[in-house]
Parts: structure tokens; sequence; C-alpha cells
């Protein structure tokens, strides 16, 4: 059975990888890169490989999801740009013979809009919205991997255009407690539009292959995080006359296109993000994270910002987590991360206990 496991998951990791590579803002469903998790936020924005009882990463490495997250329960909000905010909601429960679930709703509201007619006349008003419903599955093949997937049932309604899709993540996981690390292989996104907002009109979602890695030094309380994307295709930035930012001569009105060298560093980093964990406590942890490909993205020639950092914190106390973070993507706009999560199990035998501690000093 754990062979048949490994098999089917490189098949259809090796099946991804042959997909045809898709160009930045040529695709649909953008919100399903969106962060949900304040500790994902905080550590760069993509995939996070980590083995512990935080349900906020699940949704996004169900290779992961297991019995110590059963009976978790999670909320997520985010205070995205202008009057757009989004958010999510989460479940997981596991069974002995089936695996582990989890069940997520994440959602976006985009504001509220003024409809107009071609002179400007206005004739109303109108929403804009995407909906996710994500059922996740993992399960332990040995004491070191796991594997897992996540099918994603999508709406989107923008106005009178509206699109139904379905998605899947596959992940898989290697975690050697021992020394404290985690990776994790996920292929994400695999699936197409059913409906499409313009009949006849198809388009792809934002597929993915990521790779991440994580390991909590032995004689610190430091765990970094390195994670890996986009691998499915090398280039990330635009070049030549695509390029907002290109300068030319001043003499000769042409354009100065950057070096071989500096097309292939600046290519080879988009594609890394960097995040550390501190954590002076158990029930305490801050996060950092950066972004290299967010920063080149955002990042203005004349003055310095902070544009691809991030940072934030977790608490971890009896069974009820909270996590805040904020991730810059410019100046003025950066996002605010909130999560509360509680585990139902936790919370229930804390209750028991006290109440034996309660009994046991009335027999006294």
């Amino acid at each position: 059975m754990k062979k048949r496991g490994l098999i089917c998951f490189v098949l259809l990791i090796v099946g991804c990888l042959v997909a045809d590579a898709q160009v930045g803002g040529k695709y649909i469903y953008n919100f399903l890169n969106f962060s949900n998790s304040p500790r994902q936020a905080a550590l760069g924005g993509e995939l996070v490989a980590v083995y512990d009882d935080d349900p906020s990463l699940i949704l996004y490495n169900p290779s992961m999801i297991g019995q110590r997250h059963h009976t978790s329960l999670l909320f997520s909000a985010v205070d995205y740009f202008s009057n757009a905010s989004y958010g999510s909601a989460m479940y997981s429960h596991t069974f002995k013979k089936v695996g582990s679930f989890a069940l997520g709703m994440q959602f976006v509201n985009y504001g509220k809009f003024t409809m107009t007619d071609e002179t400007g006349i206005e004739q109303g008003y109108f929403r804009a919205g995407d909906y996710c419903a994500t059922v996740g599955w993992g399960r332990r093949l040995d004491s070191s991997f796991s594997i897992g997937a996540n099918l994603k049932l999508i709406y989107s309604t923008y106005e009178s255009y509206k699109s139904f899709g379905l998605a899947v993540d596959v992940a898989g996981s290697y975690v050697n407690q021992k020394k404290q690390l985690a990776l994790t292989l996920l292929a994400k996104n695999i699936g197409s539009p059913i409906v499409n907002y313009v009949p006849g009109q198809f388009e792809k979602i934002p597929f993915d292959i990521q790779i991440a890695f994580s390991q909590q030094f032995r004689f610190m309380p430091v765990r970094y995080h390195i994670s890996l994307h986009h691998l499915y295709r090398w280039n990330m930035a635009y070049v030549g006359e695509r390029d907002p930012l290109l300068e030319y001569d001043a003499l000769t009105d042409e354009p100065i296109y950057p070096s071989k060298a500096v097309q292939f560093f600046d290519n080879f980093f988009r594609h890394i993000n960097f995040g550390i964990e501190i954590i002076p406590a158990k029930f305490l942890s801050f996060h950092i994270g950066y972004n290299h490909n967010r920063h080149q993205e955002m990042r203005i020639p004349q003055r310095r910002t902070m544009a691809g950092f991030s940072y934030g914190f977790s608490l971890n106390i009896k069974g009820i987590r909270i996590g805040f973070s904020r991730m810059h993507y410019a100046r003025g706009a950066v996002p605010n991360y909130f999560n509360f999560a509680v585990n139902i199990n936790e919370l229930s035998k804390l209750s028991q206990e006290r109440k034996q501690k309660k009994l046991l000093k009335v027999a006294e």
C-alpha cells in the first residue's frame, strides 16, 4: 500500500512537470495564491513545511493533515487593499481507517463598484467576489512519509460574469522528528474552469510546483524555512522592452539591458523564499520572511522600501492559537493577517481536568 501511494504521487508530479506553463497575468482564480495563514504570510507567503499542530498551514500543505489537528477549528481574516478583504474557515477531523480530513472555505470580497454606461452615467452598483470550498485529505505512510491532496470547488462572480472550476493539489512530505526537519513537494492547482466567464473563451488557472524545507537548530530556539516556487518555468522577470523599469541611454535613447549574469541571479532568487522563526517559549513564536520576487515586482528604483518583507507572531495557549502578521507590498500597501484557532478536544480535556480538580478539593 505504501509503495502504491508513493508511485501514484510521483506519477502525478511527473504529469504536472510536463504541463504547459502560464505567464503572469494570463490566468484566472489568482486568489488561490492568496495567503490566509498569518504564519505563512509572515514567512514569505509561499508553501511552508513544518510538522506541528498549527491548523492554519494544512489548507496549503495537505500532506501535513494529521491526527494532531483532530477537531481543530480555524477562522482567519485579512484586511487587504482598499475596500477588499478576504478570509477562510476550516475544520479538521481524523478517522482511524481512512485518514485525516480538513474542510475549508475561502472567500474574497472585492467591495462595491459603481456601474456606468459608455458615457459615464451611473446605473447602480455591483459587487465582485471569489469563493473556494476545499476538501483536504492526508495520511501517514510510515513514521517519516505522508501524502495528501486537496479537492477545490471554485466559484467566481464579477457583476454578470460568472465562472466555476475544479482544481486539485497533490503533496508528499518527509519528516525527521529527531533532526527536527521537514520537506514537502507540492503540485498546486491542477485543474481548469468548467464554466467560463465568457462562453467559448478558455482560460488557465495558476498552476505551480513548489518545494519547501524547514529545520530547527538543535541548540537554538530558531527554525529556518526555505521554499522554492514556480519550478515549472525559469523566467520570472519582465525582460526586454516589457520591463517597466527599463533604463534608456540619455544620448542615444537606446534601452540599457541588464547583463546576462544579473538576469540569471535575479531569476534564480525570484524562485526562493526565506523565513526564520524565533521560538523563545513553547507558546510563543516570532516570524520573519523575505520574498525576492515580490520585492523586485513592487520596488521603486528611486526609493528604498520594505517590499517583499513580512513579519508576525503566533500564540498557542492551552488549545487556543492566535496569529498576526503583516506583509509589505509597497508604501501604504501592507495587509494585516489575523487568525483564531481552537482545538475542541483539548479544550474539553482541560475542562474535564478542572472539574476533577474541583471534585478532589471538595472531597478533601
